[in-house]
């Protein structure tokens, strides 16, 4: 598929059809993935691939409320969990070429290791869509109850997360991406869409902000 129109093509699918994937289109989704870039060639990321149903079994729980408003999702036979790596970067920018050997988060103007990482997941995201494939992005959160408690529920939720796969503490569940096969009777894409689509002029400014 041409670069332009696999831009063109991608968008957040959230109904599949329930059918495999060849290993072959799994490892190159995968592999997509490696070709990012990332800050000082850290690489500090890792992806847990669930490609068995019986894993993938253990992960839908983990996202409750995506499984209630879209329960096709599970039938995407690939979920990918990218996981952001802090101390990689950290441990690269204090080498000799860098120099920042107090290793301190307070020198990065961004946390470039959730950045890179994310870059990484868009990868898989696009790499899907050459393959003729569906693929949606979404995050791993608890189901927000009225006494819902951020700053309490959603580390404990990701802490839960981890401990079921084996996850290092050091390792940073950025959200979860299904690939597969789209839904026969995809439903269209909502037109609210199209309509809070931002004007290019509105987002890209010229020279100077506000110029476009």
């Amino acid at each position: 598929m041409e670069f332009a129109e696999v831009i063109r093509r991608r968008r957040m699918v959230r109904h599949y059809a329930d059918r495999p994937l060849s290993a072959e289109t799994v490892e190159k989704i995968l592999a997509s993935a490696l070709r990012a870039p990332s800050a000082g060639f850290s690489q500090g990321w890792a992806f847990l691939a669930l490609t068995e149903p019986a894993d993938r079994a253990r992960f839908w729980p983990f996202v409750p409320t995506r499984v209630a408003q879209t329960p096709t999702m599970q039938y995407a036979p690939l979920v990918v969990v990218p996981l952001a790596h802090q101390a990689a970067y950290l441990a690269r920018y204090a080498e000799t070429d860098k120099g920042w050997t107090d290793r301190s988060v307070a020198r990065w103007p961004a946390p470039y290791w959730y950045v890179d990482t994310g870059m990484a997941a868009l990868m898989m995201l696009l790499a899907a869509v050459d393959e003729g494939l569906g693929a949606c992005f979404f995050g791993i959160t608890p189901a927000a109850g009225d006494d819902f408690e951020p700053e309490v529920d959603v580390p404990a939720h990701t802490a839960a997360f981890k401990a079921e796969f084996g996850i290092p503490d050091e390792y940073a569940p950025i959200g979860g991406i299904c690939v597969g096969y789209r839904a026969e009777d995809l439903p269209p894409q909502n037109p609210a869409v199209a309509a809070r689509r931002r004007d290019v002029g509105a987002v890209i400014h010229r020279g100077q902000w506000g110029s476009s």
